[in-house]
């Protein structure tokens, strides 16, 4: 065992030496890590060893890649493997594989290699720690050889870095345990889902199905294990916890997230701002501290728009901006909200849910932690990032209108082709997006109804979502692009349409809010990034109230998101809890 004092103060090669086996058979690694010494942090040191990597080059890459064993392969058949990589194999169960188990992973690994020319890597500990199971493994290589090169040979190297943290962690004594309690409690969660998902072993949770009403009931507990002084459930199913400041008149600060999710979705959308939180406010009680201000924490009941056409309707309550119409909406199944907001024990009425809007002057702001659903700090290796703004967002649905036509007896200057006018409209979004800072168009619907092979097509359905970091950048980006289909049109001789289906401000991040999660990343020992949300959350909401802002949390398989591969590591949300933590400290001294 060593500690980062005495790794601060050792020569390169005793450096060399303390970090041996951490990456597999490549001591250049640590080697270059040294010349960033002294390293504040575990934090710090992690990712100077990662950033040694990064400016390696190809080839040193391609080569530590090569270092690493098959998984089940010759070597550990021959005993051979390094004492790291032999732990880690055997606790994994690699070494107990059923004859069929271990076929499978010979074909896989041989059909791995003749792809890509390297070695199938992933971190068999898991983004726990705690181990993959060989079904696991076996699954996700399947589903990895299906990968771009590029992409793959990205997500090995960040394997590869999972591992060394692993080691790492294991070299200095020292565990994520907070991290760890984040990330159990999202799994324990993660057992309530509706039918038909649950039975298939899918995550789906909608507002107020039994399922929710689970999850609510096992929040609002674990609020009260945590220490919250009072907890309770609101008027539309917000589960709220209060952790009192140093006097009965503190003013508060507004923390949480949401706790339903999308059909058949990931662990950590949401929650893990929930949880983190949770694991703050834990450590407050525990060492008998109270802060200036109060703690309000909001499992918000409602976000994702799922079971009704009313997203955000859990912080909507809050800000005061609750839609009366809601209350008529029905599901799928004809069942009103208001409805069953009664067979869930709430009021239901519009006096109830008014009585919950927070007044501002009673409040700090609001902050929210976030997995990031997103590929841009899984692609810097960086933990945790600080969200500039939560873009700005306009939404349309329509119909491109030419004249359906026979495919072989229509020449092509004659043709009013409704899909090829689509399929300029799709490059025109994408030109116009790219041309401008954070700005995204996308169009997601594109359908030829009752399309056939050998008709030229008369009808195209369209969509087109734009969003950027402003109101003005946006709106700019979709008057281009609805030029551009007017002229599509004209030129091609179709009609088109499009309406208005949503519209939502941008929502920057108050400077000052900013500013103190950007000191807690810093404080950290990791380097500051600033990235906008290109997703919607409830901070955008609660920014019609009060100041807001928000930090991400890095998500693995390239950030995927409302996805059951959707992962954070344990590593990575105690980065959380620590940040969210410093973050108070800091307010408590202002």
């Amino acid at each position: 065992m060593t500690t980062l004092a005495a790794l601060n103060a050792t020569s390169r090669d005793e450096f060399v030496v303390l970090l041996d086996g951490v990456y597999e058979h490549s001591p250049w690694i640590a080697a270059a890590a040294w010349d960033a010494r002294p390293f504040a942090t575990l934090a710090a040191l992690k990712h100077a060893l990662v950033q040694a990597v990064r400016a390696g080059g190809r080839d040193a890459q391609l080569a530590l890649l090569r270092a690493h064993p098959e998984l089940a392969g010759k070597a550990m058949v021959a005993g051979t493997l390094t004492a790291e990589s032999s732990g880690e194999q055997q606790r994994a169960g690699l070494t107990a594989c059923t004859p069929e188990e271990f076929a499978t992973i010979q074909r896989l690994n041989a059909a791995y290699n003749a792809r890509f020319g390297w070695p199938f890597i992933v971190a068999v500990r898991g983004p726990r720690g705690s181990g993959l199971t060989r079904s696991e493994i076996i699954a996700t290589l399947q589903r990895r050889l299906a990968s771009h090169p590029d992409v793959e040979f990205a997500e090995c190297l960040r394997q590869v870095h999972r591992i060394a943290e692993i080691r790492l962690a294991e070299k200095l004594d020292t565990q994520p345990h907070r991290g760890r309690r984040v990330w159990d409690r999202a799994e324990a969660l993660a057992t309530f889902s509706e039918p038909p998902y649950a039975e298939r072993g899918e995550l789906t949770v909608t507002y107020l199905s039994p399922a929710h009403r689970d999850c609510a009931r096992l929040l609002a507990r674990w609020m009260l294990d945590c220490g919250f002084d009072s907890v309770r459930e609101d008027a539309v199913g917000n589960v709220v916890g209060v952790y009192e400041g140093a006097t009965p008149d503190a003013p508060r600060l507004l923390t949480g997230s949401h706790y339903d999710t999308v059909r058949n979705a990931g662990r950590h959308d949401g929650r893990l701002g929930i949880l983190v939180a949770l694991e703050a406010v834990a450590a407050l009680k525990a060492e008998g501290r109270r802060l200036p201000f109060a703690i309000e924490l909001v499992a918000f009941a409602e976000e994702e728009g799922q079971r009704y056409a009313a997203t955000f309707l859990g912080s909507s309550a809050l800000t005061g901006d609750f839609d009366p119409a809601w209350l008529d909406q029905a599901d799928a199944a004809g069942i009103t909200m208001r409805d069953a907001m009664r067979a869930a024990g709430l009021p239901a009425t519009m006096d109830a849910i008014a009585a919950e809007r927070r007044d501002p002057a009673h409040y700090l702001g609001f902050v929210e932690v976030h997995i990031e659903q997103g590929p841009v700090l899984a692609e810097l290796d960086l933990p945790l990032g600080v969200v500039s703004s939560i873009n700005g967002s306009r939404r349309w649905t329509g119909q491109i209108t030419g004249l359906a036509s026979h495919a072989g007896t229509t020449p092509m200057d004659r043709r009013r082709d409704a899909a090829a006018a689509a399929a300029e409209f799709v490059l025109a979004a994408e030109r116009r997006a790219a041309a401008v800072p954070d700005a995204v168009a996308t169009v997601g619907m594109l359908e030829v109804p009752g399309g056939s092979i050998n008709v030229v097509p008369g009808r195209c359905r369209i969509s087109l979502d734009v969003r950027a970091t402003s109101d003005a950048a946006r709106d700019a980006v979709a008057d281009a692009v609805l030029a551009d289909l007017a002229e599509i049109a004209q030129r091609r001789g179709v009609d088109c349409t499009l309406t208005p289906t949503m519209q939502a401000p941008a929502a920057p991040s108050a400077p000052a809010w900013l500013a103190r999660w950007e000191a807690a990343v810093a404080a950290l020992g990791l380097p500051v990034h600033r990235l906008p949300s290109g997703a919607g959350h409830d901070a955008m909401t609660l920014h019609r109230l009060m100041p807001q802002a928000m930090l991400f949390v890095r998500g693995g398989e390239l950030g995927i998101s409302h996805n059951p591969l959707e992962t954070v590591t344990d590593d990575d949300a105690e980065l959380a809890v620590a940040a969210f933590a410093t973050l108070l400290d800091q307010l408590a001294r202002e």
